[in-house]
């Protein structure tokens, strides 16, 4: 399990396609309204914006949706507004001032990819999502382990909502049909 310094409840689940990895994120967009910020953690290439594009599309975006890694931030507007931000290029949280993160975190729902880089300027309630490369040299090569980690009392009330869409991709959880993806193949993670 990757860890989530400052987390709780952390819902383990794995995926093996980046398709798979979309169809996870919208089922986790089913649960996000305006005021959720969704902080994504994990290597170049763990599937950060793919988890950002398949929750986008489920909350309604249309427009193609691509990591604004040189602009900073991206506001998207489907059923809700959507805020992408990409804080890669960011050095130390005092760098990402000049992006008002209390506003923008306000009235829409927002994805925060590298978001280790600026922690101390996020909201005590949020859902942290870690992606892994899976390491099971059997695996396929876009296999994914991913960690949910619940956090605040506004995720806290909805962490068996949660816990529900999720059924099909979470692992270590015994019962009918969880621990492998819709696709049927068993996660290793």
């Amino acid at each position: 399990m990757t860890e989530v310094r400052g987390e709780s409840a952390v819902i383990s689940c794995a995926t093996r396609t980046v398709d798979d990895t979309r169809r996870l994120a919208a089922a986790v967009a089913g649960l996000l309204v305006p005021g959720d910020v969704v902080a994504l953690v994990g290597d170049l290439g763990a599937g950060k914006t793919a988890f950002v594009q398949g929750a986008c599309r489920a909350l309604g975006v249309t427009e193609p949706v691509t990591s604004p890694t040189f602009t900073l931030a991206n506001r998207l507007v489907g059923d809700v507004v959507v805020n992408h931000l990409d804080v890669y290029r960011l050095d130390d949280p005092d760098d990402a001032a000049d992006l008002a993160l209390d506003e923008l975190f306000d009235d829409a729902v927002t994805f925060v990819e590298w978001a280790d880089r600026i922690e101390p300027l996020l909201p005590a309630d949020r859902l942290t999502v870690a992606l892994r490369f899976d390491d099971d040299p059997a695996a396929p090569d876009d296999a994914r382990c991913l960690d949910l980690a619940v956090r605040g009392a506004r995720w806290a009330a909805r962490r068996a909502a949660l816990e529900r869409c999720l059924g099909p991709w979470r692992v270590g959880v015994s019962g009918a049909g969880v621990g492998s993806s819709p696709a049927g193949e068993t996660p290793a993670c």
